[in-house]
């Protein structure tokens, strides 16, 4: 059985139609990549995910549970996180307190410390910063904190909304690094990203996404030798 499976997903917003029927799976252990260009309806694909839109029509099935009707807060107890795109950390507040509001769902403390340790290991910037508010830090420091808030709900799937946007080239090889180390530590992992090249290198498998429908599917690494995704999505 698949960790998260979406079958015959449809979305609208008012009169327009934005996810199209679309169903794909996700199994335990794999990084999928949801690749497209802007407006395909990848945002708003994990954004129904993770309880934020209500679908129209269709199932998210999370574990074998659908959670299509579940509120947002619920589904992250139930072991999904999501990194959203822009990055949203509470600018008002440090990164610790950022960091800690991650772990709201979870009551053990001595385990909430165990993994904020875990962070600060695979962050080691946001250590060093824990005290300073997260509006003053850099584009790539507030990626890094919003995918250590997600990581402190110690999620079974994370999904993620274009990390690498807006950063330096050095940042996004910093960044897409980390969501290696994110799957090689066991957690899931569905990414959403621009840079098609950079998440298909790193991916399992893949989905293209096109005005609200699945276009093609199959292993990243063959589609990175596809001609038409080569020409469509990698500049080549």
């Amino acid at each position: 059985m698949a960790m998260l499976e979406v079958k015959n997903l449809e979305v609208y917003y008012g009169v327009i139609q934005a996810i199209k029927g679309i169903s794909f799976e996700v199994n335990e252990g794999e990084v999928i990549a949801l690749i497209g260009a802007n407006g395909a309806g990848k945002t708003t694909t994990l954004a129904t995910i993770t309880g934020m839109i209500r679908p129209s029509a269709g199932e998210i099935l999370f574990e074998g549970t659908d959670i299509s009707k579940i509120p947002g807060h619920k589904i992250v107890s139930m072991g999904m996180a999501h990194v959203p795109e822009g990055r949203r950390v509470f600018a008002e507040l440090s990164v610790y307190e950022n960091l800690k509001l991650g772990a709201y769902t979870r009551k053990n403390k001595a385990e909430i410390a165990e993994s904020l340790e875990r962070v600060y290991k695979s962050f080691p910037r946001l250590e060093e910063r824990k005290n300073q508010l997260a509006g003053t830090l850099s584009g790539g420091e507030q990626q890094m904190l919003a995918m250590g808030r997600a990581l402190m709900s110690k999620p079974k799937i994370i999904l993620m909304d274009e990390p690498s946007m807006g950063l330096s080239p050095i940042l996004v090889e910093e960044i897409f690094n980390i969501v290696k180390e994110i799957s090689a530590s066991g957690t899931t992992v569905l990414l959403v990203e621009q840079n098609a090249k950079k998440a298909l290198s790193i991916a399992d498998r893949a989905y293209v996404l096109e005005t609200g429908n699945i276009v093609l599917s199959g292993d990243a690494k063959e589609m990175m030798n596809n001609d038409s995704i080569k020409k469509a999505y990698l500049g080549e």
